[in-house]
């Protein structure tokens, strides 16, 4: 085997690893483009034909695989932090007032300052409906 077979071969490892690495399978094309070069080498000793070979399948496959990269790298639904508060149940540790925007509210073992259209009287079960800086909107829980 000659020696630029082998060096294709470390070449395409390297992408392997690097596609390992990073999502998006845009390595992963450079590493068929690779293999590609390291089977030409064994046909030609033309660097320029194996080069062409390299680029030739790269560049086809990159657009070929984008619909199942973005598949594969999809943002996760799931929402986190104080996002995840919204549906959340819990309950009124404070009366809440609307017009003096006083209250306070016990959600998943945390207390929250909490604004609501109507008055809610403590004990009360309750539902989130948005989070607005360090303050919970919330409303009368209809489903308990």
């Amino acid at each position: 085997m000659p020696t630029i077979f082998w060096l294709w071969l470390a070449a395409m490892v390297i992408f392997l690893i690097v596609e390992i690495a990073t999502p998006g399978l845009v390595f992963a094309c450079f590493a068929v483009g690779a293999l590609g070069g390291a089977i030409s080498s064994i046909m030609t000793d033309s660097y320029m034909i194996q080069l062409a070979v390299f680029a030739f399948l790269a560049i086809i496959l990159i657009p070929l695989t984008r619909p199942l990269a973005k598949k594969i790298t999809k943002p996760s639904p799931q929402k986190t932090n104080v996002d995840a508060m919204v549906g959340k149940i819990g309950i009124v540790v404070k009366a809440i007032d609307p017009s003096a925007e006083v209250g306070q509210v016990r959600v998943e073992g945390q207390v929250w300052q909490a604004i609501a259209s109507e008055p809610i009287d403590e004990g009360a079960k309750i539902i989130v409906d948005k989070v607005q800086g360090a303050r919970l909107y919330v409303s009368i829980n209809s489903n308990e």
